[in-house]
This record gives structure tokens, sequence and C-alpha cells, in this order.
């Protein structure tokens, strides 16, 4: 299991950086610019806090996997994330439409990819609860 939070620990680490490039990727430039000021901002500061999350999570992993795994807290804090992360999966069906990623390559490739990412965080971090 320990191996388990350390690979997820350092995928999430390289998810965060990955943030870097959603504005450039998705054209947010252009695709903010009708938005108010607010919204626009309220968007990209959004992302940016996501971001730094998805950092937290992976170096909480990376650095205290054995913690994670073998203190109440820890266990509590892994069915919390064992959650957060069957949410996300979820919302991968049933929130961004099909049409975001059917027929379309890399969108696919993504898609696919994510689904499993979520998976694979959720079970992990249901079973490192101890659950």
């Amino acid at each position: 299991m320990l191996l388990h939070l350390k690979i997820i620990g350092g995928l999430l680490l390289f998810l965060s950086l990955l943030h870097v490039f959603i504005p450039g990727h998705l054209d947010w430039k252009r695709d903010l610019k009708p938005l108010s000021l607010m919204n626009r901002q309220m968007m990209q500061t959004h992302m940016i806090f996501i971001a730094i999350t998805v950092f937290a999570i992976g170096l909480l992993c990376f650095t205290s996997a054995e913690e994670l795994t073998t203190t109440p807290l820890g266990r509590k804090i892994c069915l919390g994330l064992s959650v957060f992360w069957a949410l996300r999966l979820v919302f991968q069906f049933f929130v961004y439409s099909p049409k975001l990623w059917r027929g379309k390559r890399f969108e696919t490739f993504i898609h696919v990819v994510a689904v499993g990412f979520w998976t694979y965080m959720t079970v992990v971090f249901y079973l490192a609860a101890g659950m």
C-alpha cells in the first residue's frame, strides 16, 4: 500500500504541474475574454488553488504514506480522499459531456487516463483507510 500511495503522490505532483499548461491548451485567453472580470479571475484563481490542492495531496502521499496507513487520522484522511476521488470519477461520467472527448484522439486518451487514475486513487485510498 505504501508503494501505491507514493506512486499516487508522484502522479499528483506531476498533475499539479500540468496545470501550468491548461490555460494555453484550452485557449483561456480567447474563451475567458467575454466573461466579466470577476468571473474571469474566479476561473483563474480556482484553477490555481486546484493545482495547489492537488500538489499538497501529492506531497502528503509521497512524504507521509506510512502515517496515512498506520494512524487513525491518516486512515480518516484516506477515507476522505477516497470519497473525494470517487466523486471526481462520477463527475467524469455524469458532468463532463462525451461530446468533449468522443471522436477526438487526444481528448479520448485523456478521458481514459483520467478514468483509470480516478479509479486507482479511489481504490487505493479506500484500502489504505482499512475499509
